[in-house]
């Protein structure tokens, strides 16, 4: 047992155990945030000009060059090769972001415009990072991706690992409690609803590298609560499929996949059993 009078030369010991070829932490997370309100400057004042929008981009950059600086020695490429890459792909992300904001209108009767999806909507929102951070992890760069993609976690409890593969117009409905794994794929045209899980089916360190989750095809619907699992598992396009089912095996295009459940109604003054539980 260590004691407490020893215990700050015991943390001391330990923090220079660990590597500082680190992001920070706070820096990340206000790095991504200010790149979206780059992207859709009306999330935080009306008020944008050209000249200004020139301006925040060239901050975004330094302070994506900053984010990099201490991984610098375990880069696959120079800094400002990786910058330059990277904030080349923004125009294209930003467009699959328009369609993905479209697809909530046209298919949310309670999304009102465009700008109401983008503005508050935890499902777009969690898009956008997912969307960011993609590309910082088909860029090879360490950390960066999962700290981001983790930092919507935990503002939206939707899970969306940044090595998914995701088309285009992707739908998220209340999105709570969705967990996208790292190999899964999913085309275009695809809703999902809250709770639904697109997992592994196993659990195991000898797995990786491998396809670990399954995949989505165009126009295919998963209703909320339900877990679909395992790598060969294939959700053929034009499915929909139902809440609360679980599935481990490939399913035919232009399927219907559902649970059947009872649901029994009663009188009840007739019920003996109590219903007023208290736990």
């Amino acid at each position: 047992m260590i004691k407490i009078e020893n215990f700050p030369q015991y943390l001391f010991e330990q923090y220079n155990s660990f590597r500082k070829e680190v992001p920070s932490m706070n820096k990340s997370h206000r790095f991504i945030d200010n790149l979206i309100y780059f992207l859709f400057p009306f999330k935080i004042d009306k008020k944008c000009s050209l000249p200004l929008i020139d301006l925040n981009l060239a901050q975004l950059q330094l302070d994506f060059k900053d984010l990099l600086n201490p991984l610098e020695s375990v880069l696959v490429e120079p800094v400002n090769e990786l910058n330059s890459k990277f904030f080349s792909c923004v125009p294209a992300i930003y467009e699959s972001l328009i369609k993905d904001a479209q697809l909530f209108v046209d298919f949310d009767p309670a999304a009102r415009s465009r700008e109401s999806v983008i503005l508050y909507y935890p499902g777009f929102y969690a898009i956008s990072v997912y969307r960011l951070s993609h590309e910082l992890y088909q860029l090879n760069i360490p950390y960066l991706p999962r700290m981001i993609s983790e930092y919507a976690h935990s503002k939206t409890g939707i899970d969306i690992h940044p090595g998914a593969v995701i088309g285009d117009h992707f739908f998220i409905d209340h999105g709570t409690g969705i967990v996208v794994g790292e190999t899964t794929i999913i085309g275009n045209n695809v809703k999902i609803y809250q709770g639904v899980t697109l997992g592994a089916a196993s659990v195991d360190k000898s797995m990786k590298g491998k396809k670990r989750h399954p995949t989505l095809e165009d126009n295919v619907i998963v209703y909320s609560g339900s877990t679909i699992l395992g790598g060969d598992t294939i959700i053929g396009h034009d499915t929909v499929v139902g809440g609360n089912v679980w599935l481990t095996k490939s399913v035919p295009p232009f399927s219907v996949v559902y649970h059947e459940s009872k649901v029994v109604i009663r009188d009840s003054k007739e019920f003996d059993n109590p219903i007023n539980f208290v736990i």
